[in-house]
């Protein structure tokens, strides 16, 4: 009998948020497998007792990433975990969009701003700031050329709490096609998914956003499809080292897609909404697990 953690965070007093995690458990328990939901940050967790931790919704981990990657290492050390710790060390930190564009995938633009850097900011269209560690859009927002002030008062707060910066044109056609995410498990294409614009207009970056606006199920174009399997192609370890992915992608200027984000770390997997995709998911988690 297998013997699955499939880690989350610890939700307190707060129901949790991931409606997968007990479909998922009780769909791996009756196909023959011994699940549990383990929180990578509990020092009680037995970790060499599992034959696969597969990281699944560790929705914290942004605020706590130096943690978050050595917890990764040790759990490495233990068991076999899915994804790679190396893999995860490389994702927690979104400058691996330069990575990405460097290895000629097609990418949002993007430019980075450590502490100490001087600031430079678009004076001629819509930008966006982020962090380079974040997850459901924490600490992001949008602003226009007038709104240069404030989006400096994002970066000094940014900074002051040691964190690097992203700096990235608003992509425009997000208001039209919205962003679609690809989600692949097992190696395979698993099903894709659409969502609306995340940044509104005038949200503070601190401020509560949704990070699945209108979501809803989508068929993949060849072109999109093709870009993914670039990203995945481009990750240092290879495509064989993910057990999942998701590869989030807009239309840049010129209507071609291009690659928003790759969520290797801990992605949704929407399984609500694509309920044909949890048995692949299933068989895909006992095979790493018999590897």
């Amino acid at each position: 009998m297998a013997r699955v953690a499939l880690v989350s965070y610890n939700p307190g007093e707060e129901p949790g948020a991931d409606r997968d995690l007990p479909v998922l458990r009780a769909a791996l328990e009756d196909a023959g497998a011994e699940a549990a939901v383990a929180y990578w940050d509990d020092p009680e967790v037995d970790w060499a007792g599992f034959d696969l931790a597969v990281i699944r919704s560790t929705w914290d981990y942004s605020w706590r990433v130096a943690e978050f990657v050595a917890w990764a290492e040790r759990c490495a050390g233990l068991t076999r975990l899915a994804n790679p710790a190396g893999v995860v060390r490389w994702n927690t930190d979104k400058r691996y969009v330069g990575d990405l564009a460097a290895a000629g995938v097609p990418v949002v633009p993007t430019r980075y701003l450590a502490p100490g850097d001087p600031v430079e900011l678009p004076e001629d269209q819509e930008f966006v700031v982020k962090p380079t560690a974040g997850a459901g859009a924490r600490y992001a927002a949008r602003y226009t050329p007038r709104e240069r002030e404030t989006a400096i008062r994002q970066l000094a707060r940014m900074h002051a709490e040691g964190l690097t910066a992203m700096v990235q044109p608003y992509v425009k056609n997000i208001d039209v096609r919205g962003e679609r995410a690809l989600q692949f498990f097992g190696g395979r294409l698993l099903h894709a998914s659409r969502k609306g614009a995340v940044l509104e207009p005038g949200t503070p970056f601190d401020g509560d956003k949704v990070p699945h606006p209108r979501l809803a199920a989508w068929e993949p174009t060849p072109a999109e499809l093709a870009v993914a399997e670039r990203a995945l192609a481009a990750v240092p370890d290879g495509s064989d080292a993910v057990l999942y992915a998701r590869v989030d992608l807009v239309d840049g200027d010129d209507g071609e897609p291009r690659v928003m984000e790759l969520e290797l770390v801990e992605p949704n997997l929407f399984l609500w909404l694509h309920p044909r995709s949890l048995p692949v998911v299933v068989e895909a988690i006992l095979k790493a697990a018999a590897l």
